[in-house]
C-alpha cells in the first residue's frame, strides 16, 4: 500500500524539484557501525550474519519515513512497507538479484529469505524479474571479501530511480569491537544527510537491542 505525499504543503518541495532535475540526484556516504553486540547475537542464534544485519537494516528503514518515499511519474509516494532486493553471490562467482519480503518477525523473514537465497544460488543469470524491479525495495549488496572507505554504483541515468542503495563490507575487529562498514546512496530530492543520520541511529540502536 502507498499514499501520495502532498507536495504543495511539503517543506522540501523546492528541494525535491531542484534535485529531481539533476542527471545524478543521488548522494552517498560511507561510515561504520558497531556490530559487536549484533555479532554475538548472531553467534548465539546460529544464523547468517548477512541476513541478520540485512533484516535489522530493513527494520530501521521501515521506521524512518523518508526511506519509504519513492518517486513515480513526478509524484512522491509513501509506502507502508519496504522490502529488500539484494544481490546474491554464487559459487561460480556470478550473482543474481533476489527479492526478500520484509516481515517484522525475524523467524518468518529468515525462513523465506533462506528459500529465496537458495533459489538464486541454484539459478543462472541476473534473475532480473518484476519482483526485483519493484520500487518498494532497498537495493542491497554485500562485499564480504574486504572492507571499504568509499563506494560508487553503476547507474543508468535514463532510468529515473529513487530507491536507496545500501551496501555492507567485510566486518573487522578493531580495539575489541566488531566494525561493519556501510555505504548508503539516496535520492537527494527525497532526503538529506539528516535523514540518513536518523536511519543510522535507528539501525545502531536495533543492533544493540537485547
Amino acid at each position: 500500500m502507498r499514499t501520495a505525499l502532498n507536495l504543495t504543503t511539503w517543506n522540501r518541495k523546492e528541494h525535491f524539484e531542484f534535485f529531481s532535475s539533476f542527471d545524478e540526484p543521488f548522494f552517498g556516504i560511507t561510515t561504520t557501525l558497531d556490530f559487536s553486540i549484533g555479532y554475538q547475537k548472531v553467534k548465539d542464534l546460529g544464523c547468517s550474519y548477512f541476513l541478520y544485519y540485512l533484516y535489522t537494516s530493513l527494520k530501521a528503514v521501515n521506521r524512518i519515513e523518508t526511506f519509504r518515499y519513492r518517486i513515480e511519474h513526478g509524484k512522491v509516494f509513501v509506502y507502508d512497507t519496504i522490502h529488500a532486493s539484494p544481490t546474491i553471490g554464487r559459487e561460480d562467482h556470478t550473482f543474481g538479484f533476489s527479492f526478500l519480503r520484509y516481515d517484522e518477525n525475524f523467524d518468518v523473514f529468515l525462513l523465506e529469505a533462506e528459500k529465496e537465497i537458495e533459489r538464486i544460488k541454484n539459478s543462472i543469470g541476473l534473475c532480473h524479474t518484476d519482483d526485483t524491479k519493484r520500487i518498494d525495495t532497498i537495493h542491497y549488496s554485500s562485499i564480504p571479501w574486504y572492507t571499504f572507505t568509499s563506494l560508487s554504483h553503476a547507474r543508468h541515468y535514463q532510468y529515473k530511480d529513487s530507491a536507496p542503495k545500501i551496501s555492507f563490507g567485510q566486518y573487522t575487529q578493531e580495539q575489541g569491537k566488531v566494525i561493519l562498514p556501510i555505504s548508503i546512496h539516496v535520492h537527494h530530492g527525497l532526503m538529506d544527510g539528516y535523514h540518513v543520520g536518523l536511519y543510522l541511529e535507528e539501525f545502531q540502536q536495533l543492533l544493540n537491542a537485547p
